[in-house]
């Protein structure tokens, strides 16, 4: 059996049209293939008349990263985390920052493999507390993501979903059955850039976080890329920073990160820090508890502060912890004001080191 042909999976989000066709129904896309043809994601097509997975098992390479990076600063902080993604994607972002992993449509990018088993092993043997389903969007290799995150949970790792939250609702209900925690990209607040800048809408993602909030125990952390001319107008910030007060709660984390020119965006000029200052003063002002800058080096930006009395929690140079003011359940050490997330013992002390490893061999 070949490598291509052992990573062919079925699925069931899908139903059979009149016409012939069958639908995908895993994302607000709703892909309508006939035999032999892939969907926008690029790893789901039609095979014997149903919708598979194409790229089940297979890596575009695997790498322990410091969790900061994914990014998440409330979830076991200073930890490594094993970040692994796929090919494809459900969007078309033109300012994708990944876009050689999720506008790949070669499957050789895939040179890598493990078994979800593999994986979980590896990840307990290199000491890292969690796994992340990160580079390109989890949502389009839910089978494998699952099967993942049930062997980890076997072994006492956690796993994290590094999204975009575009999602059907009943695939996402059972895909954040076995999540620990999500960084959410909120590309921006209307649905014209949605539509314009990555061929999808908003309504779905703002569901995505609805859902997460609300009806589970996701840890969960925003994060918009902020593009100069494109979603950094003083109006949308306080609009986008007010809904995330109103109906997720002043405790979501939210980070505002630096665009850099990249994919189909390259006439645009980078994000200056000064944009993301001011998104975050904006986030601040309007009640979100935890804001912070990046991309861009700024020690204030990237720091954690206690909400009630000002007292530094986590103070972050880039990906290192050079202060810590919690206890080891979360809470302030002056004041003793528990600080939203998810904390279990003192911090880790894995830093910004980067460590590719091969799995599969």
């Amino acid at each position: 059996m070949s490598d291509l042909t052992a990573s062919v999976v079925p699925t069931k989000y899908w139903h059979k049209l009149e016409d012939g066709r069958v639908q995908c129904d895993l994302c607000p896309r709703f892909c309508r293939l006939r035999e032999g043809q892939r969907g926008m994601c690029f790893v789901r097509m039609c095979q014997d008349e149903q919708v598979v997975l194409t790229t089940y098992g297979r890596s575009s390479g695997f790498c322990v990263d410091p969790i900061e990076k994914k990014p998440l600063n409330h979830f076991l902080p200073g930890t490594p985390i094993l970040s692994f993604g796929t090919a494809g994607c459900n969007l078309a972002c033109k300012f994708c920052q990944n876009w050689d992993i999720s506008k790949s449509r070669e499957m050789d990018r895939l040179a890598d493999t493990a078994s979800p088993e593999k994986l979980a092993e590896a990840a307990a043997r290199l000491g890292c507390r969690s796994v992340a389903f990160t580079y390109n969007d989890p949502v389009i290799f839910h089978e494998y993501a699952i099967d993942v995150a049930q062997a980890c949970h076997e072994r006492g790792v956690r796993t994290v979903a590094v999204t975009a939250g575009y999602v059907c609702e009943e695939p996402r209900r059972e895909f954040y059955q076995h999540m620990d925690a999500a960084n959410v990209d909120l590309k921006a607040f209307t649905d014209d850039f949605y539509w314009k800048l990555a061929k999808g809408h908003l309504e779905p993602v703002l569901d995505t976080l609805v859902y997460l909030k609300h009806e589970t125990e996701v840890w969960f952390e925003l994060t918009t890329l902020l593009i100069p001319g494109n979603n950094d107008s003083d109006d949308e910030l306080d609009e986008l920073t007010c809904w995330v007060v109103e109906h997720l709660g002043p405790d979501v984390p939210m980070h505002f990160t630096a665009f850099h020119p990249d994919w189909k965006m390259t006439d645009v000029r980078p994000t200056p820090p000064a944009t993301l200052s001011r998104a975050r003063e904006v986030a601040l002002r309007n009640g979100v508890r935890y804001a912070y800058t990046g991309n861009v080096h700024d020690l204030e930006g990237g720091s954690t502060i206690c909400h009630k009395c000002g007292h530094t929690l986590v103070a972050r140079d880039w990906y290192i912890l050079e202060a810590w003011g919690l206890t080891d359940d979360g809470r302030c050490t002056k004041c003793g004001e528990p600080c939203a997330g998810v904390f279990d013992g003192p911090p880790g002390d894995w830093g910004a080191r980067r460590l590719p490893v091969r799995i599969g061999r």
